[in-house]
């Protein structure tokens, strides 16, 4: 691809970085910039910028956040005994869009992949392991995608907490297995939480 302008090109290569976002694309999106006010390219930046520099971690369920607990953990209204599991935000925004669920989340941070070099001390597993330690928590519910690397991190969690007085459940397979927890419909998903299932189960089946 042939640019008439180093700062086109530069501009092109850095959206390209972007997961998803080819050259065609980040050229589309670049000239779209180009011809809009210089203000709304502004409050972009301004709002990356802010992004990049003021996001935090919530300090109890690692969800993303604007204050050291996340609105959902700061909730009074949530069942702070009942803990879903989820790979990152994406899940936690899919499952709040249903309305079905009411307890808390702990954010992983990703799933075991020992072909990407991702073990469990590289997510925030020892965390959850501290909160079922300390009593917190009566019932985790599993809900990570139907992938090998999500059943691989149920299972690894499951062992390290079995011996422990708690329930531990999965989101019922009406999700297809493979597939990725955010792209699930709102109903299907719902469904999934309600009538959630033993993960001993699960696994034996």
């Amino acid at each position: 691809m042939d640019f008439s302008s180093k700062l086109l090109e530069n501009a092109v290569n850095e959206m390209s970085r972007l997961p998803g976002i080819g050259k065609r694309t980040a050229l589309r999106l670049v000239l779209h910039l180009l011809k809009q006010p210089k203000e709304n390219t502004a409050y972009l930046s301004e709002a990356l910028l802010h992004l990049r520099n003021d996001v935090k971690n919530c300090e109890k369920c690692h969800n993303i956040s604007d204050t050291i607990l996340c609105g959902i953990c700061n909730n009074p209204k949530r069942n702070p005994a009942i803990v879903c599991v989820v790979e990152d935000i994406r899940d936690v925004m899919a499952i709040e869009s249903t309305s079905q669920f009411h307890g808390l989340y702990h954010v992983l941070g990703g799933k075991i992949s020992p072909i990407e070099g991702i073990g469990p001390r590289n997510l925030n597993i020892d965390s959850l392991i501290k909160k079922v330690k300390n009593g917190e928590i009566t019932e985790l519910i599993f809900a990570l995608s139907s992938t090998m690397e999500g059943d691989t991190t149920n299972f690894y969690i499951f062992k390290q907490l079995e011996k422990f007085d708690i329930t531990t459940s999965t989101i019922a397979r009406g999700i297809a297995v493979g597939d990725e927890l955010e792209y699930a419909d709102e109903v299907t998903l719902g469904r999934s939480i309600i009538n959630r299932i033993p993960f001993e189960q699960s696994i034996r089946g």
